[in-house]
């Protein structure tokens, strides 16, 4: 019996690369060995995006602000000291016509963290 934890492990989100790399292989051949790295981190953080939605959403309820809301942060190791960050906000935060916007406390909590751990503009990632 699987869990939506399973849709985050390595194979998983290796599946999903796979799976882009095949559904455009055309695109991918006619690339050089930098356009074909930089192809494969983008497609590994779409898939890493998309499993983290989809993980997010079978753990229960869809996401409506009155009945609560999610955020999940993915830390993952990229390179060599750096780490990659993904995030996923259910239900999608929304602008008010005062420019506000409307998030859920879970959310809120997320990107609180997140902007707490972010370097300063004038120090390394």
């Amino acid at each position: 019996m699987s869990t939506p934890d399973d849709l985050l492990t390595d194979a998983a989100v290796d599946a999903a690369v796979t799976a882009l790399a095949e559904r455009n292989a055309h695109h991918f051949e006619a690339m050089d060995d930098a356009q074909r790295q930089e192809a494969i981190t983008t497609w590994r953080d779409l898939a890493v995006a998309v499993l983290t939605a989809a993980r997010a959403a079978s753990g229960g309820a869809e996401g409506d602000p009155e009945e609560g809301g999610r955020a999940v942060i993915v830390f993952e190791d990229a390179a060599p000291e750096q780490v990659a960050v993904h995030v996923s906000l259910f239900p999608q935060p929304q602008e008010t016509p005062e420019g506000d916007v409307l998030v859920t406390p879970a959310q809120a909590a997320a990107l609180e963290l997140l902007d707490g751990i972010a370097p300063e503009e004038d120090e390394p990632a």
